[in-house]
């Protein structure tokens, strides 16, 4: 296939700005969203047992999807597929609950796509870039000029709209995003070398020696996991991919290093479309380690978050249990209810307790004297009389004891519990002989 020289929408492109609003929502309007939300995530170790990713609790009431989800949605892209795989149900049932509100009178709608093995009896989704070509059947049927492939487990806000200009604005037949990192992180990403246009002139997965982005050779331009793509260009390149042997069918392995010596690849800069972080650095975490969910969490009990949670022309959409407010009780000298520098989400009753530092989902109820210090406690867990939390990551429905420490001994903690490489103890309902009592949704 031909790089594509021209624009698919010349004329309308030569007579408009290339940001005006009605030319990005036609874009928009003509894309259609996968994301990739089948991963386990296996280094937030015990906390994706019994769910995705992507479906795992973050910033007290929301699922990590739901970033994705809402940068799709107030992009203006709402016609979305949702690729689902490992251990899906917790996945699937929140969206069912919480992102029904799309209306397809409008052709907007929000559809799941779980491996079916639809190309081989035998297989399932292989990798990112075969999860996306055993669903060519559903694009093709919407019939959109471009997709827009993103990962499900990243924490983020960007304006896709800004990004699909860009990609138009350059005649590419591909766009990946981009954020700049140091060089020792680049070894995690992969990797892209662009010449002064920002076209992508090589790319290199995970490399042991990665290339320094131009003008500073102390940072790398790592990819996102965010790809826009001409769809007729998509189609063909994942139909080639497919007949090449010994092809891992991913895109940062396979389908992105062979394009780009051929085809038109440009790196979009996550600062051009970044939402909410004008005066800052721009806002991207990974959470995919228990340091890392457990970091990102504690950011948001900050004065200033980087990332703000309360911006109103940018909100993060879920869905929203109804409970009541939470509930701080008792005033005596000995017992106080009361939480400092901490979020505290429906639901939650303090009761006597004293919680600092740290970020409580629903209905999390925290009895007398306990004490919790630099936390993240999810939905559902009860803390006991006298109990002591510091520095851990609570799953969902966990009881712990009255009286019990954690956080305290690092010695005791590993034997009992899950400890990070930067302290954090991670606390399950399996670990403490609940396991068959705690439904993990």
């Amino acid at each position: 296939m031909a790089p594509s020289n021209t624009c698919p929408h010349l004329p309308y492109c030569e007579m408009r700005d290339q940001t005006d609003l009605r030319f990005i929502s036609q874009l928009t309007r003509n894309t259609f969203a996968i994301i990739l939300a089948g991963g386990r995530g296996s280094r937030l170790k015990q906390l994706t047992d019994f769910r995705s990713k992507p479906a795992v609790p973050f910033a007290g009431k929301f699922r990590i999807i739901d970033f994705t989800l809402s940068n799709c949605v107030n992009s203006g892209i709402r016609r979305i597929g949702v690729a689902t795989q490992y251990k899906a149900h917790s996945l699937i049932r929140h969206i069912q609950q919480g992102w029904s509100f799309l209306d397809g009178r409008f052709g907007e709608f929000i559809q799941l796509l779980p491996a079916q093995q639809q190309i081989d009896e035998t297989q399932w989704y292989q990798g990112t870039a075969d999860a996306v070509f055993q669903n060519l059947n559903v694009l093709r049927h919407n019939s959109p000029r471009h997709i827009l492939i993103v990962a499900g487990d990243h924490i983020y806000k960007m304006d896709y709209g800004r990004m699909l200009a860009f990609h138009t604005r350059h005649r590419a037949d591909m766009s990946v995003a981009c954020i700049d990192v140091p060089i020792a992180e680049a070894r995690e990403f992969g990797v892209m070398n662009v010449d002064e246009e920002g076209r992508v002139v090589a790319f290199v997965e995970k490399p042991a020696d990665p290339p320094p982005m131009p003008g500073n050779p102390e940072r790398a331009l790592a990819s996102m996991g965010v790809y826009i793509f001409n769809a007729d260009f998509l189609y063909e390149q994942l139909q080639r991919d497919a007949l090449t042997r010994g092809s891992s069918r991913d895109f940062g392995k396979d389908i992105i290093p062979h394009i780009v010596p051929r085809y038109r690849v440009f790196a979009h800069r996550f600062a051009e479309s970044c939402v909410g972080s004008d005066h800052r650095q721009p806002y991207w975490r990974d959470v995919g380690t228990i340091d890392a969910y457990w970091e990102a969490n504690m950011e948001m009990t900050k004065v200033t978050p980087d990332l703000n949670l309360y911006d109103r022309e940018w909100p993060i959409w879920t869905h929203q249990e109804q409970l009541p407010p939470a509930k701080f009780v008792f005033d005596d000298d000995d017992r106080r209810g009361m939480a400092v520098d901490s979020m505290v989400s429906g639901g939650s009753i303090i009761s006597g307790a004293t919680v600092t530092r740290s970020l409580l989902f629903s209905s999390v109820n925290v009895h007398s004297w306990a004490r919790v210090e630099d936390s993240v406690i999810l939905p559902n867990v009860d803390i006991g009389r006298h109990a002591v939390i510091r520095r851990c990551v609570v799953d969902k429905n966990v009881r712990i004891p009255e009286g019990m420490c954690i956080g305290l001994d690092p010695a005791e903690d590993r034997r009992r519990f899950t400890v990070s490489p930067g302290g954090i103890t991670l606390v399950t309902a399996e670990m403490l002989g609940q396991g068959a009592a705690a439904v993990r949704f």
